[in-house]
């Protein structure tokens, strides 16, 4: 690893463990739907009662927020912010990201949208940060 990535050591792990939780929500998907019956590249409309409707949006909701955090992370990475709050931010997305998903799938919705709060909040704290270090 490079040396002036080496305090963002931490950032970097949590790149690959949100890289397997994504990849993780894709197969929980595939698989809800192949027992499901459901046709590839028809909508689900079923509702929040449905297994395959909740693993669909969990999965759409990563896909949502993945881009935003991609370019504040990666922003503050390479303007050299604090690494300390710049790990603790992404690590805070990604726990927060893999808690969103089991609260999803389990359809205990005031307690998914509590921890969304939680994703919203490192977002913002990454692009503090961020801009932070545009300031050096």
């Amino acid at each position: 690893m490079p040396e002036s990535l080496v305090p963002y050591g931490p950032t970097l792990t949590a790149y690959v463990c949100l890289g397997g939780l994504y990849l993780l929500q894709a197969l929980v998907s595939d698989v809800v739907s192949i027992r499901a019956g459901h046709v590839p590249g028809m909508p689900v409309t079923t509702g929040h009662a449905d297994l395959l409707f909740r693993a669909t949006r969990a999965q759409a909701n990563t896909n949502e927020n993945l881009p935003i955090f991609v370019l504040l992370s990666l922003a503050a990475v390479l303007l050299g912010a604090s690494s300390t709050w710049t790990n603790r931010l992404v690590w805070t997305f990604v726990l927060s990201r893999a808690a969103h998903m089991l609260a999803y799938y389990a359809d205990l919705r005031p307690l998914r949208s509590a921890i969304f709060g939680v994703t919203l909040l490192a977002l913002v704290g990454l692009l503090v940060v961020a801009v932070g270090a545009l300031r050096t």
